[in-house]
């Protein structure tokens, strides 16, 4: 058994995505115990810099990284130094390329480490170009099997992730991601001023995530188009991204601008998730979806597609949300319009999420960090 001084977490950078927020609970958590904290990050840069609990050190290394191996390669020489100078007893990394490049640092520095590799979804779950493919599935089944444990969000992605590096059956550790704790409830009770909140208004159907290919917000949108023809609502997508221009686009085909609000980012989803009576998770696929999680926390009522890897293991196969096919308008308009009609009782749903709770988790990961 390990006994701990010092813990990292490696990160890209501090984007608006749910692996920023879960890495940052996760050091949260971790206050709980006498430790040196870091949260060492290829560039400094992202909504959540000021979301650090404080703490963590903040350690810079300056490196931009992309989707691409080229970029990822810069990261190993500092990150080399970082371990040799600090020598941190454990690194939590997260994210494919900083996880590939978190094993070679590790070996090149030669030093006492402890590597425990995250990863929230497996990579066939990931349409990318078939050269960038063959690339990463090649350097994860090479260099993966090198870390001191894996971690995944779900029993579902473990699984998937054994399958593709050809490892043991329940090898690979599943720790619920961390996600509930007293910050995210007094969040969901700051008020909101907007006029859609308005007593007699119609309801709020709320959407949240990357605007991109994988959260298939398109689908929401028809559905919700579908659902207007039968009655009054209006639809909230949170979240920013490269399909803005298309869903926009959508929106005013379907001749929707009144009804559909596409505001960004925002620091504080769990606002909007305490205003509105249902939460739509339309994904194609996923690791653990965190916004699910945060809904149910918030009492919100829960339509997501059955998609790999999470939504079933968080709403417990369909008695804390409804959940349909992946990509079915008819489907996911009829299950928004169960949840309206026919809601679970906001408690159950708040009592389920804290099987998600920060401390939980951190208590889980911290366990692990000392081998146990």
């Amino acid at each position: 058994m390990v006994q701990l001084q010092r813990i990292a977490c490696l990160l890209p950078n501090l984007a608006g995505g749910g692996q920023e927020r879960v890495t940052l609970n996760l050091l949260r958590g971790l206050t709980q115990y006498d430790l040196l904290l870091d949260l060492v990050v290829a560039t400094a840069e992202g909504p959540y810099l000021d979301e650090i609990p404080e703490t963590v050190r903040l350690i810079n290394l300056e490196r931009k990284i992309e989707d691409r191996t080229q970029s990822a390669i810069a990261l190993i020489s500092p990150l080399v130094r970082y371990l040799q100078q600090e020598r941190p007893d454990v690194l939590f990394s997260h994210l494919v390329w900083t996880n590939e490049i978190a094993v070679v640092a590790k070996a090149l520095a030669r030093v006492p480490l402890r590597l425990i590799l995250l990863e929230q979804m497996p990579a066939s779950s990931k349409p990318t170009q078939r050269v960038n493919r063959w690339i990463k599935s090649f350097l994860t089944r090479s260099l993966y099997p090198y870390a001191d444990a894996i971690v995944t969000p779900s029993q579902g992605v473990a699984r998937a992730f054994e399958r593709e590096l050809n490892l043991k059956p329940n090898s690979i550790k599943t720790i619920y991601n961390p996600v509930v704790d007293e910050t995210l409830m007094q969040k969901a009770e700051t008020p909101i001023s907007h006029p859609w909140r308005a007593e007699g208004e119609p309801p709020i159907i709320l959407s949240a995530g990357r605007l991109a290919p994988q959260k298939d917000f398109s689908t929401s949108i028809e559905a919700f188009a579908r659902l207007r023809e039968q009655r009054e609502a209006r639809l909230i997508i949170l979240g920013e991204g490269a399909l803005r221009g298309k869903l926009e686009a959508l929106v005013k085909k379907l001749g929707l601008e009144g009804e559909v609000l596409l505001p960004g980012f925002v620091k504080n989803p769990y606002a909007y998730m305490s205003l509105a009576r249902v939460f739509v998770l339309s994904s194609r696929w996923e690791g653990l979806p965190t916004v699910l999680i945060e809904a149910i926390a918030c009492g919100c009522q829960i339509v997501s597609t059955d998609c790999p890897h999470g939504p079933q293991e968080i709403l417990a196969g369909g008695e804390y949300g409804r959940l349909v096919p992946v990509g079915e308008v008819a489907a996911l308009r009829e299950g928004i319009e169960l949840a309206l009609d026919n809601p679970i009782a906001p408690e159950k749903l708040v009592a389920r999420s804290r099987d998600f709770s920060v401390q939980q988790s951190a208590a889980q990961y911290f366990k692990l960090a000392r081998g146990e």
